[in-house]
């Protein structure tokens, strides 16, 4: 997903959209071990994603303790 995308959604979302990503990677990890999985680079772009989401979190996170001190 593209980072403009992914600021717009809410942080319940975002920790949804991580899940999401996280259950993905680990089934192809399965898929790996098997020796059949399609898309090898979607290993690479699921963990992307993963480090996106986390990265906004942590944005809205400083930026909220910001504002309260």
């Amino acid at each position: 997903m593209k980072i403009k995308e992914l600021k717009s959604l809410s942080s319940e979302e975002l920790l949804q959209k991580e899940r999401h990503f996280k259950e993905q990677l680990f089934e192809m990890g399965f898929q790996r071990q098997m020796g059949r999985v399609e898309k090898p680079a979607m290993f690479r772009s699921l963990k992307r994603s993963i480090a996106r989401v986390l990265t906004i979190l942590n944005e809205r996170e400083r930026k909220d303790n910001g504002k309260k001190s």
